[in-house]
């Protein structure tokens, strides 16, 4: 394999990250303010935002995370201190626990959302109704090749 030269074109790959890569900077910037505005880290974020539209067993919800079984515990029990989150015996097996937001969890994540789409819309601004569209099944296909 031959090594690219300095003064060579980037193949498409590395020019579709050198876009990529700022974008998600840009977005990571985004919800780090937000979190510090609402005393959320980063991950509690990630948890929230997973949960606002069902509920998970813990082991589903550490596979979401990309987290181990005992570190979403501790951070479940700190939400859950807040109000933020419940457990509830999952209805299938009484033995596993579901998570689910609360009302104040569902509010709370409700405001950062919009905060978000806020503050990231100067990124889709220029773009029309269609490629807007466009990006969007883009990115959840991207999403979906991820989580395999």
């Amino acid at each position: 394999m031959s090594t690219q030269k300095q003064n060579e074109t980037p193949a498409a790959g590395e020019s579709l990250l050198d876009a990529l890569v700022p974008v998600a900077f840009v977005t990571m910037a985004v919800l780090n303010r937000i979190g510090a505005e609402n005393d959320l880290s980063l991950t509690l974020i990630r948890l929230l935002g997973i949960l606002h539209d069902r509920r998970l067993r813990m082991v589903e919800l550490a596979h979401h995370l990309g987290l181990e079984k005992q570190t979403v515990s501790g951070l479940i029990a700190r939400a859950e201190k807040r109000g933020l989150v419940a457990r509830a015996p999952n209805a299938e097996d009484r033995r596993a626990v579901d998570i689910f937001l609360t009302s104040e969890g569902a509010e709370l994540i409700a405001r950062l959302r919009a905060q978000g789409h806020q503050a990231l819309a100067p990124l889709t601004r220029s773009l029309s109704a269609a490629e807007q569209q466009r990006l969007q099944e883009l990115l959840e296909r991207m999403l979906d090749a991820w989580h395999g």
